[in-house]
């Protein structure tokens, strides 16, 4: 077909992608009119407005109404790119970083307030001032607040302002954002305010410094403190509770004693106040008889039990509305929570008849959209590449024969990309290729959008970002993605994790001699071999085996191909031969799977790097990140799907809304990635061993006495962009990349060297973690024995900064050019192991019983 003319032609070569696309089939005619005369009418009906704070963007309805499937609408891809390519397109196509920066609002100046600000700058001095008439003019014979925020004050001239003596009566004093040092000089001038309610010192150097020392002393000498940087202190009381009622501030400082001052306080946020105890004689029905909202979230109340709050809130007979943590500090349950407050009406902004008709035990709708985070220092590039992770979508190719190896992300144009997320969209938008021709070369990509509900004039369009996918599939952690979820529940989460993992030890398995034996003929006939791969049938040149073409035929299959029930019936392989697969190796070469079995062998033992796989652990990777985030320690994680070699679609990132989103491409895990390797010369490295397994019970295997150096091009760098480079992060050069063969014994050599290590210590702990992986396996998957089976395994290490192995992968049947191509000098330097002899010394080991070459483990 060398063009589409009819719309009949339309269907039959798109009827897949039309189908795959979940458009009703009414409305095809309409999107074969809009494809064939390039008709982009969505602003006839739709308006873009901007909505919190202008860094987002909403679409309304503008048409007076439209009815549910009535139209249909294409919506262009503004930007398409494969991942490795973002960076490098945003830099050098010209105008797409500012289209894009437009389009996810992050091209605002963040800095033009800054120097608006600047331009009438007031010395402290003229500040104060200003603020005692200020003070005055409300009829207050003495300044008690006091904002002196972000003016530079170092410790000097903190001392030279004498505030104390100046103001004696000072209820609060905020000193945020300056540029004191000194725990000692932050004590010797607060401690002389007696009448002191609230300091802040957030966001000053000395913080970093001995905080928790400062705070001890200041609350020791300030004995009416009840705010300190933001947190409630032990002291807390009416004074607090009524700063975060509205109640008191710089209009009313609240020094005057009054009867019952939080007496028409109905609504209440202590959300993220460090409050360790609610039970206080402040917090009463007494004192806020009318309260009807409470916001308690980001508090640990860790000083009271469930029950003890629960009895506390009880006596407001006005709550209707509370806002908490769950899990949290009144338990882990919506349902349990209502049973104790029946009077509540809105729980987490969720209605309360809703939960318990829905039976959901983790329930919150006031889910704030993430919002980027702008930093004057990034360029265009970074922040685009921050925020595409809220706009982007994907897809993948196929054509007859295969699927892409990798997939296409995409970003809608501006009235596509103002869609926002609601569970109970009234749109639905899915990506559609356009094939003018009939081919797929000459294939358009287009998003299409239609109503599934009736909207009116002035409605909010909206679409489900995470259409099809519920709770069996993570929906709610997966929400992470665009929303900030409750961290604690994700803490919770992975606590829970971890003590599992903790209690997790097996008893390491004892090296029992050798059971194994010779499988040669006893009448000294050769052994027939069948295999597929042409390395062994180019090397493996003993005359103790014969190459055959038939498998039926042959003592050893040694195949690339999985051997299952279905193939050994189709080839007439039978129980009799041998094999170079075990039973349930999935075990060890499959990433989510060896993981699993190292940890329900050894928990999380230091060499593997935290790892989850995202299908089933999401909430509990959320948990660590968040904790890392909050302890300030690093967040960078490298992406690896399930079964794919040679990195493919693998990441390397510290963006959470980026880690989620890629579960979209394919199952994946999550690792620690290892930030500071050892590097040779500035470059990272991994190890190939090759390891030998005769038997699973016992445990026999055996290690090539030669390993294979795989060393990255580029100097190792932790520079954001050269993430995009995958020749600094990722070593395997075999695919058309060029490659540094490094010979063992060399590196070996120049290693020690270069680190003054002795690599025997190095070569002596990884032999007894490669152990511990099979011992793991044999452990755990007992059912991989199998008197049949002898197998060869690829294992891949790195090691950390410090010299510690880490396990990366177990890889079935590894690729073996290199052994074959190249001689090799022994670590030892005592021997050469001929590159042409390597598949005879594997056979002479696995099948002869011999150990040329090789070292038990």
């Amino acid at each position: 077909m060398s063009k589409i003319e009819s719309f009949d032609d339309f269907v039959k070569v798109h009827g897949i992608l039309l189908a795959a696309s979940g458009l009703p089939p009414k409305l095809y005619p309409r999107l074969f009119e809009k494809l064939a005369y390039d008709t982009f009418d969505g602003g006839d009906y739709f308006q873009i407005e901007s909505c919190e704070d202008d860094q987002r963007r909403k679409l309304l309805l503008t048409a007076e109404s439209m009815p549910k499937d009535s139209d249909v609408f294409l919506v262009d891809h503004a930007w398409t790119f494969r991942l490795p390519d973002a960076y490098k397109q945003l830099k050098e196509i010209p105008g797409l970083a500012e289209r894009m920066a437009s389009l996810m609002s992050v091209d605002i100046d963040v800095d033009a307030g800054e120097e608006e600000e600047v331009a009438e700058e007031l010395s402290v001095d003229q500040i104060i001032d200003n603020e005692i008439r200020y003070a005055a003019d409300k009829g207050y014979d003495s300044l008690r607040w006091l904002e002196l925020e972000g003016l530079g004050i170092v410790d000097d001239s903190l001392l030279s302002l004498h505030l104390p003596s100046k103001f004696q009566d000072l209820v609060a004093l905020s000193l945020i954002g300056n540029k004191i040092e000194s725990a000692d000089v932050v004590i010797q001038e607060i401690v002389k305010f007696k009448n002191l309610k609230a300091l802040w010192l957030n966001d000053n150097p000395v913080l970093q410094k001995s905080e928790r020392q400062m705070a001890d002393e200041i609350l020791q000498g300030c004995p009416s403190l009840e705010i300190y940087n933001s947190c409630f202190t032990p002291n807390y009381g009416l004074w607090a509770l009524g700063f975060c009622g509205d109640i008191f501030g710089k209009d009313n400082p609240g020094c005057v004693q009054q009867d019952q001052p939080l007496c028409n306080v109905t609504s209440l946020d202590l959300s993220n106040r460090s409050i360790h105890n609610l039970v206080n004689k402040a917090f009463s029905v007494h004192e806020m008889p009318l309260l009807s909202h409470l916001n308690i979230r980001g508090n640990s109340l860790d000083q009271n039990s469930v029950g003890e709050l629960l009895e506390v809130l009880k006596l407001f007979p006005s709550l209707s509305s509370l806002e908490v943590d769950i899990p949290g500090p009144l338990g882990n349950n919506a349902l349990e929570i209502l049973e104790s407050l029946s009077n509540l009406s809105l729980l987490n902004g969720v209605d309360t008849a809703k939960i318990l008709e829905t039976g959901k035990h983790v329930v919150d709708s006031m889910l704030q959209p993430r919002i980027p985070e702008l930093n004057p220092d990034d360029t265009l590039v970074d922040r685009v590449l921050d925020a595409m992770w809220l706009y982007a979508l994907n897809y993948r190719l196929a054509d007859d024969e295969k699927l892409d190896e990798t997939s296409l992300w995409y970003v809608m144009d501006e009235l596509g990309s103002a869609l926002r997320h609601s569970d109970e969209p009234n749109f639905k938008v899915a990506p559609f290729l356009f094939m003018p021709s009939g081919k797929l070369e000459s294939a358009v990509s287009y998003s299409v959008m239609w109503p599934i509900k009736h909207s009116q004039k002035g409605d909010e369009c909206t679409s489900d970002f995470l259409s099809g996918i519920g709770e069996d599939k993570q929906r709610s952690a997966r929400l992470t993605a665009w929303f900030q979820t409750p961290e604690n529940y994700f803490i919770h989460e992975f606590e829970k994790y971890q003590q599992k993992l903790q209690a997790k030890a097996f008893e390491s398995k004892p090296s029992n001699p050798s059971v194994s034996r010779s499988i040669q003929h006893s009448d000294g006939s050769p052994l027939l071999v069948y295999t597929d791969l042409p390395q062994v049938e180019e090397f493996l040149t003993r005359p103790e085996f014969v190459i055959t073409n038939e498998p039926k035929d042959a003592d050893i299959l040694w195949t690339s191909v999985q051997v299952d029930d279905e193939l050994k019936k189709e080839v007439g392989i039978t129980d009799d031969q041998y094999i170079n697969q075990f039973p349930f190796e999935a075990c060890l070469v499959m990433k989510h799977h060896l993981a699993e079995t190292i940890q329900m062998g050894y928990g999380s033992p230091k060499w593997l790097q935290p790892t989850y796989n995202l299908e089933t652990q999401l909430s509990q990777f959320i948990g660590d990140y968040c904790v890392r985030k909050r302890d300030q320690l690093n967040n960078l994680w490298i992406l690896k799907p399930w079964n794919m070699a040679r990195t493919i679609d693998t990441s390397i990132t510290d963006n959470l809304s980026a880690i989620i989103r890629m579960m979209e491409t394919g199952p994946k895990i999550c690792q620690k990635y290892i930030e500071h390797p050892a590097l040779f010369k500035g470059n990272k490295f991994d190890l190939r061993y090759v390891v030998l397994v005769r038997s699973i019970d016992p445990l026999e295997i055996y290690l090539i006495e030669i390993f294979w150096v795989r060393l990255s091009n580029n100097p190792y760098s932790l520079e954001k962009h050269s993430f995009f480079e995958y020749e600094t992060h990722f070593t395997v050069m075999n695919y058309g990349r060029k490659l540094n063969h490094k010979p063992t014994a060399e590196f070996v050599r120049e290693f020690e060297q270069e680190h003054n290590v002795k690599w025997m210590d190095i070569h002596e702990k990884v032999k007894q973690v490669i152990r511990a992986v099979f011992e793991a396996a044999a452990l755990a998957h007992p059912e991989m024995q199998s008197p049949k089976s002898r197998a060869m395994y690829g294992v891949d290490v790195m090691l950390d900064s410090s010299f510690e192995p880490k396990i990366l992968e177990v890889t079935y049947c590894p690729d073996c050019m290199r052994a074959c191509k190249y001689d090799m000098e022994t670590i030892d330097g005592k021997g050469i192991v001929k590159g042409g002899d390597f598949f005879n010394n594997v056979f002479g080991c696995l099948f002869l019983d011999e150990t040329a070459h090789v070292t038990p483990l």
